[in-house]
């Protein structure tokens, strides 16, 4: 039994390995023909405008690259943070919804008492409270400023 998982993970690593050798094979081939086509660009418009406007025309290449992935990133940041925050807001809802936590309390306030229950209930709500106002009002966990 042991033994087919074994030859199962060997197999698994080897086709990954192999994959990735493949993968890192590839990005050093575009590596390479990128800089080789900016190189020809650069030389095709040093002869033809001269040395300065190919070194601008480059810059600006690169730096609408730049803009893009920029641009792109921020997208990706974006839907992120809402994945995240819709995620926190079905798991704050699915706690408090939740019907065996419900039966739970009712059990709990027929053992106990209401009355006795009643300062654990308030303190309870306010810490609740405090909780979902201070993590509405909490800035950023990245540290990147968003203006």
């Amino acid at each position: 039994m042991f033994q087919r998982w074994i030859d199962d993970f060997k197999t698994n690593t080897s086709t990954t390995l192999r994959l990735s050798g493949l993968v890192v094979a590839n990005i050093v081939a575009l590596t390479i023909a990128g800089a080789f086509l900016c190189a020809a660009g650069f030389i095709a418009i040093a002869r033809e405008y001269g040395s300065i406007y190919a070194c601008l025309a480059g810059a600006v290449l690169f730096l609408v690259v730049a803009l893009v992935v920029l641009a792109i990133h921020g997208e990706q940041k974006r839907r992120a943070e809402a994945r995240r925050n819709e995620a926190a807001k079905r798991a704050s809802q699915s706690i408090l919804t939740d019907p065996a936590l419900l039966a739970t309390g009712l059990q709990l306030a027929r053992v106990v008492g209401i009355k006795r229950l009643l300062p654990v209930i308030v303190l309870g709500g306010l810490a609740l409270g405090l909780m979902a106002a201070r993590r509405d009002d909490s800035p950023d966990d990245d540290g990147v400023d968003d203006a």
